[in-house]
């Protein structure tokens, strides 16, 4: 089929016919990576198969591990180390300068009861602040932690145990069933509308609210390298109130309800590198709390790095949003490759009057995609119009895409902001092309729109709009 090719070589929407490429931010990316470092620990390993733990379904090494965790922190640290082998275990908690490594060949089972993840601590659920059910690997104000190997972690949700409380057919969900859109969900926005002390926002089992696969809360010095993750019941990596923070060589296999990749929540000094997602819902999701509790604690996302890392499945491949109501700062992404057919956006940007939030200081480059279902870039204000509207009108601004080639989308660029006050500003594209694409653009409620060196792609058939 012949194409025509749509070249936009200075294409400025509201403003004089002037941009210059500039590395400055990326500048700043590398003072941001001197404040970023792994976690060291003593020279000592805890091998929990000499402390009581025993491999096979048969037997329940929640305690031995645990135990062991404890113990090596109280002497100093060091490594806890799982070999080889099948090791079924309830929730596990990390503690200051303890490194959880699992050898090559090591699988750490994680029990599918919801029973065992009681009782309730401290997190966030949907940028919520709620005591809820614990994660799977938990610390709360530690620092020099981490989780690190060759092994598997498998959380062993499937649709009989914990993804049918999301209320979906296709996850097991009948009807007549209770669900988190029923008990929990609803519960736990009130409370926050309230401002409710985050003490008295004791959910229950019957809430159905799933629980983080890895969840460190206010924790500094964190690292986790080289793991391989999957069948996760809520979001997989979820550092809330970090800093220095490393993700490093992960891969993510794990499609279920809400399974978000990595979800930096108000965190600063994050580096994601080398890292493979394939799931459920966004690859990477940066977060800042949502509504009351995200502007009343107004911690920010900032200075965080995502390099090298390889998007497969999923709803978003780097997403800002949608719980970004205390705001994201400094976000640099970098030398990534995205494909799937199932994958339906790259870089994502969603809010809402209600949930409201900034984003300023988007700086991506080098981005290799071979096709995605909806579009290459995307920025939604309306995201979730059941919230309705609200009084807190988002800000986006200065977001810079560089050297983004796509293959297959329907959109290159779709911005959706807001007629009635124009809050998304200063997005530019340098260097890019679109290739096989349906819309070229749809852009609304915005100024400053900048296109250098952009071509399009499109299907003779398709109208350019």
């Amino acid at each position: 089929m012949k194409k025509f090719v749509i070249l936009l070589l200075f294409v400025m929407l509201g403003m004089p016919a002037a941009l210059e490429a500039n590395d400055e931010p990326w500048l700043k990316a590398e003072e941001i990576l001197k404040n970023i470092s792994d976690p060291v620990f003593r020279d000592k390993d805890y091998l929990i198969t000499r402390h009581g733990a025993k491999p096979g379904a048969a037997y329940d090494n929640t305690k031995a591990i645990n135990r062991l965790i404890e113990k090596c922190s109280k002497q100093g640290g060091g490594r806890v180390v799982v070999p080889a082998g099948e090791f079924h275990t309830g929730p596990i908690t990390l503690k200051s300068n303890v490194n959880l490594h699992l050898e090559e060949g090591a699988v750490l089972k994680f029990s599918n009861n919801p029973d065992d993840y009681v009782p309730f601590v401290r997190t966030r659920w949907e940028g919520l602040d709620a005591i809820n059910y614990r994660p799977l690997i938990y610390a709360i104000n530690e620092t020099n932690i981490a989780v690190t190997g060759k092994g598997l972690l498998d959380g062993q949700a499937d649709n009989e145990s914990w993804w049918w409380m999301k209320e979906k057919e296709e996850y097991g969900w009948e009807e007549g069933m209770s669900s988190q859109y029923q008990t929990g969900r609803p519960k736990l926005m009130e409370m926050a509308e309230k401002n409710l002390p985050i003490e008295q926002r004791l959910l229950q089992k019957e809430d159905l609210l799933r629980p983080q696969f890895i969840n460190p809360v206010n924790c500094t010095n964190v690292l986790i390298e080289g793991v391989t993750i999957k069948r996760a019941p809520f979001w997989v990596l979820h550092p809330m109130f970090c800093e220095n923070v490393t993700i490093r060589g992960v891969k993510i296999n794990s499609h279920g309800p809400n399974n978000d990749g990595c979800d930096p929540e108000s965190s600063k000094n994050v580096l994601i590198e080398d890292c493979e997602f394939d799931t459920g819902d966004d690859c990477i999701a940066i977060k800042s709390g949502r509504n009351n509790d995200g502007r009343n604690n107004p911690i920010p996302s900032e200075n965080i790095i995502v390099r090298n890392c390889y998007m497969k499945a999923g709803h978003g491949g780097v997403v800002m949003g949608s719980e970004i109501s205390a705001g994201v700062r400094n976000v640099f992404v970098e030398n990534c490759r995205m494909d799937s057919p199932e994958l339906d956006r790259v870089i994502r940007i969603k809010t809402n009057t209600v949930r409201g939030g900034f984003v300023d200081g988007i700086y991506v480059r080098n981005i290799e995609v071979g096709q995605c279902k909806e579009a290459v870039f995307r920025i939604e204000l309306m995201y979730e119009q059941r919230d309705g509207d609200g009084p807190f009108m988002p800000r986006i601004e200065n977001v810079v895409l560089e050297n983004v080639n796509s293959q297959k989308s329907r959109y290159g660029v779709f911005i959706e902001g807001r007629k009635e006050d124009i809050v998304v500003s200063n997005i530019k594209f340098i260097n890019c092309n679109f290739n096989n694409v349906e819309i070229p653009t749809r852009i609304t409620g915005s100024r400053n729109i900048e296109f250098r060196n952009v071509s399009f792609t499109v299907d003779e058939v398709t109208t350019y709009r």
